[in-house]
């Protein structure tokens, strides 16, 4: 019985023993990861790099121009209102704070849950204690990382560095999303993913707008009126139900009358908003921020040369803007914005005399971000994403969706305020590869964005901002992407030294005072909608025309109230090389070419004005993009500046 006890103990011994060296052969180095694929993916080939380098201008505050009169100040956009990106002595010196997750690269398995387990460790143990001058700093190692499913990052404070853009020698992103995250129900014809079919509980498709991501900068709370939906839901719903807590419908407040102003809580002009009485002032405090929102009224649809139409126009806010809160007055009941309203806001929809739309009387608000994600960083990495059994030459000048439920974006930035996205290289993400939406203050600089999987039916492949405001893109480089687009009511942007071969593109939603100057926009002529083979169409449903895409798209109020409605007033292009391929192989047309003249989107020198034809507005940009409306009719270009910059000295 002796020795029978001591066989057993020696073959246990001699199990362990071999598991262990089995381990140490299949596992990296630092052991197993819970949780971690087991089945490794062959090391992909690197993508190309798109061959151009553009020098990023300086756009630190001191480099910025003093606003020109008559002209938007954009001299407070991008971080930290032109504070300039962060640098080594910004950061936390506490090893704590200053970390490397733990992943193997070049290992095909999965890294996705030890990098969402660094973020939580700095959120956890850093974030609380830091500041946009103690940052924190997750350092990727150099390789291939493959990922299954979306990377949330909401710990404030925090930049996330790879090695390098370069996918043959940098840090580089390989998303393999699984089918918790794929889009699992598509519209009936198969087209694009499905919004509404995407429900669970209380909970619609729609609240993950624009889209699911690689990484995802976004808080992840759960309003407690939604947190039973939540822990019920199933694994690929429950995102449906994070961050909901900053959304009008939970956190915003309604407004009452300005003083002597019937039916308005405030005009363009204002800085002081009165809450209805009896609101809640908890989620307001100087510092904080708030986020403006005027409903849609049938005058303010008229305003926009949008009716008559056969659309079903929308109760919603297309007017609104972010703001930082620069006093709370709880005696007044009023709150008090950082700068000047730049439209006016009614009560509700039918407070300015308007009839109801589709029979519903809807509030406008003012919603407090009530934990937005601040100082987020990310730099110097690669991302691609793995599609299966796809060609990536049928995406090239493709504008259909190739996958439609592989339609992911790369990073996803939503109520977020002074982040930024620098040094990054995509290739085929599976739409968008940058994105905001409820963003303020961003940086976009100095990134390298090479086409996208989908780029068709339902507004895909985007260079998007979506309500930004107040923020910069330069120095970036795009190559077969649909559009690089400002839509739905940003404002306050300023789009300087870039290189694009895909149109301007002013997309509706009242966008407005937004400034494009010193880029390079080359359109060839295959940048067309009708260059489509499958999943054809726009954001608003319908088949893509025989139009061709000019440098400037301009969203037209009877065209873009489809899907959101009329691009808004003072847009301005300056500086500008832009040209068009009229003919297939042929020379490049130029587009607004005077160097020294402001072109004004939309303005009149006083005020907007639709772009027009014979004193009657457009109807579709698609057809007149070779109009001269320079002479009274939407594109006011009465001014000069001999200078090489409006928004820079040097």
């Amino acid at each position: 019985m002796l020795r029978r006890k001591r066989l057993t103990l020696v073959l246990t011994a001699a199990l362990v023993v071999i598991a262990g060296v089995l381990a140490l052969v299949l596992w990296p180095a630092g052991g197993p990861s819970h949780g971690r694929q087991q089945r490794p993916w062959a090391l992909p080939q690197a993508p190309p790099l798109i061959p151009v380098s553009l020098p990023v201008p300086d756009t630190r505050a001191d480099n910025r121009r003093a606003p020109v009169p008559g002209l938007p100040d954009w001299s407070k956009a991008g971080y930290r209102q032109g504070a300039g990106l962060p640098a080594d002595a910004d950061f936390n010196p506490d090893p704590r704070c200053r970390i490397t997750p733990a992943v193997t690269p070049d290992d095909g398995r999965d890294d996705t849950e030890a990098l969402q387990a660094a973020i939580d460790r700095i959120r956890r143990d850093c974030s609380p204690t830091a500041s946009y001058n103690r940052l924190s700093l997750i350092t990727l190692p150099a390789g291939v990382l493959d990922v299954t499913r979306q990377i949330s990052i909401d710990a404030n404070y925090l930049v996330i560095r790879g090695q390098g853009a370069d996918p043959a020698t940098g840090t580089r992103f390989v998303f393999h999303p699984d089918d918790n995250t794929r889009y699992d129900v598509l519209t009936k014809d198969g087209g694009t993913w499905d919004q509404d079919g995407m429900d669970s509980g209380d909970g619609s498709g729609g609240w993950l707008w624009p889209g699911r991501g690689l990484f995802r900068v976004q808080s992840r709370q759960v309003d407690p009126s939604y947190r039973k939906d939540y822990a019920s839901a199933p694994a690929n719903r429950k995102d449906l139900f994070e961050g909901t807590v900053n959304a009008h419908w939970k956190a915003g407040v309604k407004l009452r009358e300005k003083p002597g102003d019937h039916g308005f809580a405030a005009r363009t002009g204002d800085t002081v908003v009165p809450l209805a009485e009896g609101a809640s002032l908890e989620h307001f405090a100087p510092g904080g921020y708030v986020n403006i929102r005027a409903a849609n009224s049938m005058a303010f649809y008229q305003q926009q040369q949008a009716l008559p139409t056969d659309q079903e126009l929308q109760n919603q806010h297309m007017r609104q803007q972010i703001f930082t809160i620069a006093a709370v007055n709880p005696a007044e009941h009023t709150i008090t914005l950082d700068k000047p309203l730049e439209f006016d806001v009614p009560v509700n929809s039918v407070s300015d005399g308007s009839a109801k739309i589709g029979g519903k009387v809807y509030d406008s608000k003012a919603a407090p971000l009530v934990d937005p994600v601040v100082g987020v960083g990310l730099e110097n990495f690669h991302i691609s994403q793995d599609v299966a059994e796809a060609d990536p030459a049928r995406t090239t000048h493709n504008y259909g969706n190739t996958a439609p439920a592989d339609a992911l974006n790369g990073i996803v930035l939503k109520w977020t305020v002074n982040s930024w996205v620098r040094g990054i290289g995509t290739y085929l993400t599976g739409s968008h590869p940058i994105v905001t939406e409820e963003a303020k203050n961003i940086e976009i600089v100095g990134n390298n964005l090479n086409g996208a999987w989908n780029k068709g039916k339902g507004g895909n492949g985007y260079f998007r901002g979506s309500r930004v405001w107040d923020s910069l893109y330069a120095g970036n480089v795009t190559r077969n992407l649909r559009h690089f687009t400002f839509q739905w009511s940003s404002s306050d942007n300023v789009v300087i030294g870039n290189d694009f071969d895909n149109d301007l593109n002013l997309h509706g939603g009242w966008e407005r005072r937004n400034l494009f100057e010193r880029n390079t926009v080359r359109v060839p002529y295959e940048h067309r909608p009708g260059n489509c083979t499958t999943n054809c169409g726009d954001e608003g449903g319908s088949g893509p025309d025989d139009s061709a895409w000019f440098p400037i798209w301009w969203g037209a109020g009877a065209k873009a109230v489809k899907w959101s409605g009329a691009t808004g007033p003072q847009n301005v292009f300056f500086g500008n090389t832009m040209s068009k391929q009229l003919v297939p192989g042929g020379p490049g047309v130029a587009f607004y070419p005077d160097p020294h003249r402001i072109y004004q989107f939309g303005w009149d020198g006083a005020a907007y004005r639709p772009l027009s034809e014979n004193g009657t507005p457009i109807r579709d940009w698609a057809g007149h993009e070779q109009d001269d409306f320079t002479h009274g009719d939407g594109v006011d270009a009465s001014r000069t500046d001999p200078a090489d910059s409006l928004f820079l000295k040097n």
